[in-house]
């Protein structure tokens, strides 16, 4: 039961941690990585449209508004950018407009 109640904790505080992360650094290993992303030319494809802030106060939330650390221990975010759609969590697209970066309404 204690075993049980362990792993729902840890499971809580990933998500939770995951849910507010907008400092991201890429890896080079899928196996690192917290998401595994594939980068779309098509808005229409993509589930999230993200938008790269200059500045780390600039990603607040999750509003798909992303801050690039040098450092893999400053992130809150490590991705893996794939070749292939299919082995892909999410579909990002990248955009030029900090209003557009969010979330596709389905």
């Amino acid at each position: 039961m204690k075993a049980v109640r362990l792993i729902l904790c840890l499971v809580w505080i990933c998500l939770t941690s995951m849910a507010y992360s907008q400092k991201v650094f890429e890896v080079k290993y899928k196996s690192e990585a917290d998401v595994v992303v594939y980068v779309t030319n098509y808005e229409s494809e993509a589930d999230l449209k993200v938008y790269v802030a200059k500045y780390a106060s600039d990603a607040k939330g999750f509003t798909g508004i992303w801050y690039y650390t040098k450092y893999k221990s400053d992130a809150d975010l490590k991705i893996y950018v794939t070749k292939y759609k299919s082995e892909a969590n999410w579909l990002i697209y990248f955009t030029e407009y900090k209003s557009n970066a969010g979330w596709r309404k389905k």
